[in-house]
């Protein structure tokens, strides 16, 4: 099989935008309304209107993306770092003419080794996934100690802590993203990390928002006395605001964590955009003009032109058939979404698509945009939280999927696969994809659904996801109440204070541009900001392992053995990462219960079935 044509089957393949399965509800969806709808609101989905659903938000994304390839795919600053480790390995598979070769037998090696590997965090021995010092130190303290020492420094339990200074041997939570993320990203990445694990013990444990009514870390939302709030009650059959139930059961609650989130995701979006337009609007005038002119400098983009290329009316028409499926779901699925909360959606994606791709492409990471989606659809449609989740589908999942699918179209830009050949391959992954996609979410919430609604979750499976989209529909659509003046009134102020600081920072720039041997435009604020919310969900023992195999990778390996870096650094990520999803895949269908029964790995010391895998409360 030729290089083009591997890459060419690896993006169609259904599951390439499809999370892993224990990771399902852990992840951004390539259609996000259709499992809250099923987890939350007690409602049956049609297949038709799932389907449909998943492939109209995904070619809208991707017919925008057409459009604005000459600024978010053509031009060499648009890198796309992530895929760096899948190229690495399509072109060592391919272009290696020998079987000892030293490339083709570490991916090998790391591969086989990784897979063996992983079913020991990932199954059998599920603590080395948290090791915490302190936690194994608290076994005998009391109870209220335990509690503290789990907060700070717990992790290896979905929404269990901060997992401060915890160390996790589990490579499909580590990951070769650092591996290949520019220093430059890391680096901002870090600092929001250090005012995340402040910000977060210093909310709970001051009582802010009476944080302590309630999880340190949960996305869910409660009552005032700290359960699980009932939805179905207050919103019943109509999906619509019944008034006399919210009377009674109260104004729905966050978590202080979710809340400190919710502003620093308002603060990247609005730092996001000031970002874009001040510090990029030059890069996005000269990548047009090179389009319009046709000179685009890039050495990859030039090889390209000898391939005939995608015509704009082809992504034209895919706007418009993704268009007409979407009011195809709209009148016939129970979305209470009018046709005008519809276009709004999709002119909000729209819009946000251009900032979130330049930041993607440029530092490998994306902002992610919802909050804002939330908070328009709330505006638009007061009282309706599945309008809310509709508008946000045909919103933000635009926007994450036109990012998914630009790095597709990059790496047929680096593999010199022909346009066209890209165009109807992504076409049909998207709608086989479409199929999949709904087949394999089905399958887990219906086999997994009480442990997706549990406000923690367990080690394999959470729903803090699902959760987090569930819980800002319903906030979102009680705006006035859960964040007006008397309540969480800094998360809807954040967009304005995320775009203040950028703009500062922006005049600064241009009359000191390096200060100390800083360079003030390399501070990248939104990037900063989304990081101070990270720890406020999931999987926290991770985070020390991330930087140090940042700190090895980009740092020591670059610098001190570059000829080592440029030769093996990514197809080892690759392999490795490789090695791991293939086991966790095959744990999930096998032995973790995403299509029927679970079968626990026996409970022993290195998976203890009560409490938590790293042995804190």
């Amino acid at each position: 099989m030729a290089l083009g044509d591997h890459a060419i089957e690896f993006v169609a393949a259904p599951g390439e935008n499809i999370a892993l399965a224990p990771e399902a509800f852990k992840a951004p969806h390539t259609n996000s309304a259709v499992p809250n709808f099923l987890l939350f609101y007690n409602a049956n989905v049609n297949a038709t209107t799932a389907v449909l659903a998943t492939f109209s938000t995904a070619c809208f994304g991707y017919g925008l993306v057409g459009i604005l390839r000459p600024l978010t795919v053509h031009p060499a600053e648009m890198v796309y770092w992530a895929n760096l480790p899948t190229i690495t390995v399509f072109q060592s598979l391919h272009w290696e003419q020998t079987k000892n070769s030293k490339r083709l037998k570490l991916f090998w090696s790391a591969f086989t080794g990784m897979a063996i590997w992983e079913i020991f965090p990932a199954y059998i021995f599920p603590t080395l996934n948290g090791i915490s010092i302190p936690c194994f130190a608290s076994v005998n303290a009391n109870d209220g100690a335990r509690a503290v020492i789990t907060n700070i420094f717990g992790g290896a339990n979905g929404n269990e802590g901060l997992g401060l200074l915890s160390f996790s041997f589990d490579w499909q939570y580590i990951t070769s993203y650092t591996m290949s993320l520019p220093l430059l990203q890391q680096a901002n990445s870090w600092v929001g990390y250090a005012v995340c694990y402040v910000a977060v013990a210093g909310i709970y444990y001051s009582n802010v928002w009476n944080s302590q009514n309630f999880p340190m870390i949960s996305t869910s939302v409660f009552n005032a006395d700290g359960d699980r709030w009932n939805q179905t009650f207050v919103f019943g059959p109509t999906f619509t605001l019944n008034q006399t139930a919210l009377d009674i059961e109260g104004i729905p609650h966050l978590t202080g964590s979710y809340v400190w989130a919710n502003i620093t995701a308002s603060w990247s979006i609005g730092g996001l955009i000031a970002h874009c337009l001040l510090f990029w609007s030059p890069y996005v005038y000269e990548s047009f003009k090179h389009a319009r002119a046709k000179t685009q400098p890039d050495r990859h983009w030039v090889a390209m032109q000898k391939y005939p290329e995608v015509q704009w009316w082809w992504y034209g028409i895919l706007l418009l058939l993704s268009f007409f499926a979407g009011l195809i779901v709209i009148f016939k699925g129970d979305t209470t979404l009018p046709v005008y909360g519809f276009i709004i959606a999709l002119l909000l994606g729209t819009f946000i698509a251009p900032f979130s791709n330049l930041l993607y492409a440029r530092l490998g990471n994306g902002i992610a945009t919802n909050q804002l989606m939330k908070m328009v659809a709330g505006a638009l449609h007061p009282g309706k939280p599945v309008s809310n989740l509709y508008f946000s589908m045909w919103s933000h999942d635009v926007v994450a999927t036109s990012i998914n699918l630009a790095s597709d179209l990059k790496m047929g830009q680096y593999l010199k696969i022909p346009p066209r050949v890209m165009f109807l391959t992504q076409v049909w992954g998207t709608l086989l994809g479409a199929f999949v996609n709904y087949a394999v979410m089905a399958s887990i919430v219906s086999q997994q659904r009480e442990t997706l609604l549990d406000p923690v979750g367990t080690a394999v499976w959470a729903g803090q996801a699902v959760q987090s989209l569930n819980s800002q529909a319903i906030t979102w659509s009680l705006a006035g109440k859960v964040y007006g003046l008397h309540g969480y009134v800094w998360v809807p102020l954040g967009l304005l204070l995320g775009m203040i600081p950028t703009t500062i920072q922006y005049f600064i720039w241009k009359r000191w541009p390096v200060i100390g041997g800083l360079r003030i435009d390399s501070i990248i604020l939104p990037v900063i900001y989304m990081y101070c919310g990270w720890m406020t969900a999931g999987v926290n023992s991770v985070i020390t392992n991330t930087i140090l195999v940042g700190v090895i990778s980009q740092v020591w390996l670059r610098r001190r053995y570059p000829r080592w870096f440029k030769k093996y650094n990514y197809i080892l990520g690759g392999a490795m990462d490789g090695g791991a999803q293939v086991l966790v895949f095959i744990l999930s269908f096998a032995v973790y219960g995403a299509s029927g029964t679970s079968h626990p790995f026996p409970d022993w010391w290195g998976n203890p079935w009560n409490g938590n895998v790293d042995h804190c409360l």
